[in-house]
């Protein structure tokens, strides 16, 4: 019986930052998340696995154009007529719901649009997705019955996936790594029923793998993140994106394995962020250390300047839009903070 390969990644966010009429001309980031959406897509095809699965925050926000919901389902539906199934959570960004789903209307395309589990058949080998969407209450205590609306444990398969998009304890996220432990939004490791292979979740946006409890017990299930696939804040500066591969053996007394995952770095645009103090500096020195801090980054970078005043006219000037896009290449975004604005 051969392994069972899947590819999974989340947190798309598509439509960020990508206005349909935009007043300002500029790079927009929106771009980058929809070249890694599609360069994802592309791989599933081209490495011939046998589903992928979205763990949610396909969209930015719930109430988006028709015409950007097209654009992101073209890419799927061309994953779909290559004869690999496609399973969508819904996230918390889509307010638990894809917005004009009919737009995803195809055979091989399953959305978890409430509790269901899909089962499919892969040679010799079954396998089960359950899943729910994004559930913004108390999820601690909400957990389990939303496990059992979706009728999981009726389901005969091989290899049983659960496919979400919450916050599971030891989940870790920012430069401080805070931990997600026993808030109302986290759900207990202990409530993940042992029979599940391994819960496939969305909504973190730092890649990582759970193999211990709290108390540092090895779990029966593991959870995986995959993270999201571009950077969308600099609490996320240093962190790698990409998605995961996934390989699971069938051939084993529980009936199910997670044999070997993958994670799979894509491109990012560097974030870089400074801080400049003013110090009695004219305007023409701020401008000075500006550029010099230009200078110094990527081409591509995301650049962040927190100016720390208090600020003059002649700085307040300095630190306009588009005075600060005079001064970067088109292909970089460039901010300012000012941390003081006294004067």
């Amino acid at each position: 019986m051969r392994s069972v390969r899947i590819l999974f990644f989340a947190d798309t966010h598509l439509g960020f930052d990508l206005p349909q009429r935009p007043r300002v001309v500029r790079r927009r980031r929106g771009h980058d998340f929809f070249a890694n959406f599609e360069r994802v897509l592309e791989i599933a095809v081209d490495s011939e696995v046998d589903f992928v699965v979205h763990g949610g925050d396909l969209f930015f926000r719930s109430r988006i154009p028709a015409e950007l919901v097209q654009r992101a389902f073209l890419p799927l539906k061309r994953v779909a007529d290559k004869g690999i199934p496609v399973f969508l959570v819904p996230g918390n960004h889509e307010r638990s719901r894809i917005p004009y789903e009919m737009l995803a209307l195809h055979p091989r395309i399953r959305i978890f649009d409430r509790p269901r589990t899909f089962i499919e058949r892969v040679g010799d080998a079954s396998v089960a997705f359950a899943g729910f969407p994004h559930y913004r209450g108390n999820i601690r205590d909400t957990f389990l019955a939303l496990l059992s609306e979706t009728a999981w444990h009726d389901a005969r398969a091989s290899i049983n996936l659960l496919c979400v998009h919450q916050c599971f304890e030891g989940a870790t996220v920012g430069p401080s790594d805070y931990t997600f432990r026993h808030a109302s939004d986290v759900v207990k490791l202990a409530d993940v029923p042992p029979r599940f292979t391994a819960v496939l979740s969305g909504h973190i946006h730092r890649h990582q793998v759970l193999l211990y409890d709290l108390d540092g017990r090895r779990l029966r299930t593991p959870i995986l993140y995959p993270g999201s696939i571009e950077r969308t804040s600099f609490a996320e500066k240093d962190e790698s994106k990409g998605y995961l591969m996934l390989e699971f053996d069938c051939a084993t007394p529980r009936g199910g394995h997670l044999g070997n995952w993958e994670f799979h770095e894509l491109p990012a645009r560097p974030m870089l962020a400074h801080d400049l103090r003013l110090d009695g500096h004219t305007g023409v020195e701020l401008q000075a250390a500006i550029r010099h801090l230009v200078e110094l980054a990527p081409a591509d970078a995301i650049l962040r300047i927190r100016i720390h005043g208090p600020l003059g006219h002649e700085h307040w000037a300095i630190t306009r839009a588009a005075n600060l896009r005079a001064m970067v290449p088109r292909t970089m975004n460039v901010e300012t903070v000012i941390v003081s604005q006294q004067s």
